[in-house]
């Protein structure tokens, strides 16, 4: 097996019911473009009730119907945001979190010191995060999981990973390795993918690799290393 292959995200997700909520940040292929794509997924009515909206360059979780919002503690937050020539995705309100700690001077990792994985026993669903850096000489980005240290969910741990950009590789996270009860929490470093030039294709081939009865939403953001115009795809199920 070769350790350093980039994968089609097909291949990464194919029959795999529930990776999750999941992340990819890279590089496009042509190496003039960063890559960020964030999807969530949802197998109760509260997580399916949602959809994604754009508002100021920031995307948003958002119930589709509000009358049907059970808990939106977990399920409404900011995803995409971005502070100076850093984009930052989440799949959670830690996206805020991160955005305040680089505000006020903190790194990536330093800023996630204050948070963990979610209180929904006895799945402690992990915290993942990344983050680009629009650099044209020297693009890069991390990726973080705060997950569980066991199954009572007794304390946290920390994991960041830090990557040059490098073209035509992105890398990919997600909550949970597959469906089950408890869903097991994703293990390991983030998983190698293949990115091409073309968002379309990207975004189309990602949304449907997802499970089609549980997938639910996709973001897909190519962004210019040099000026910092971009190129994005959403999908929302609801709509």
């Amino acid at each position: 097996m070769n350790i350093y292959e980039a994968l089609p995200i097909a291949d990464r997700l194919q029959g795999n019911p529930y990776p999750g909520r999941g992340i990819v940040l890279g590089l496009t292929e042509d190496g003039k473009k960063a890559v960020a794509a964030y999807f969530i997924m949802g197998r109760s009515a509260n997580s399916r009730n949602r959809i994604f909206t754009l508002k100021d360059g920031a995307l948003f979780t958002e119930p589709f119907d509000v009358a049907k919002v059970e808990d939106p503690s977990l399920i409404i937050y900011a995803a995409v945001r971005q502070f100076e020539n850093r984009l930052i995705v989440t799949n959670g309100d830690q996206t805020d979190t991160v955005f305040e700690g680089l505000q006020a001077g903190k790194s990536f990792s330093e800023a996630l010191e204050s948070r963990c994985f979610e209180p929904d026993a006895p799945n402690f669903t992990p915290r993942i995060s990344g983050m680009l850096v629009l650099d044209p000489a020297r693009p890069r980005y991390e990726m973080s999981i705060l997950k569980s240290i066991d199954e009572l969910g007794s304390d946290c741990a920390r994991y960041t990973f830090r990557y040059p950009a490098k073209p035509g590789l992105g890398h990919f996270i997600h909550t949970y390795v597959r469906d089950g009860s408890p869903l097991p929490t994703f293990q390991g470093e983030p998983e190698r993918v293949r990115i091409g030039n073309d968002p379309e294709t990207f975004a189309q081939e990602l949304w449907e690799s997802l499970d089609g009865d549980n997938r639910i939403s996709l973001y897909v953001r190519f962004t210019e290393l040099d000026g910092g115009r971009y190129e994005e795809r959403l999908v929302n199920r609801n709509q």
